[in-house]
């Protein structure tokens, strides 16, 4: 898709988004860390209901 910016417009915004402050380093995505939080969550959530299911 072609830009709709000029192309003065266009290499000002090239210029700002190679910047050192928009060059974060991101760690890798790590798929079975989120399953773990995500089973945490779900493992804690079904025990709260238990509880409130033998208070009630």
């Amino acid at each position: 898709m072609p830009s709709r910016l000029s192309p003065e417009d266009q290499q000002k915004v090239d210029q700002y988004l190679s910047s050192p402050v928009h060059q974060v380093q991101r760690a890798p995505f790590k798929p079975w860390l989120m399953m773990a939080g995500l089973l945490a969550v779900v493992v804690a959530l079904g025990l709260l209901s238990r509880l409130l299911a033998y208070l009630a």
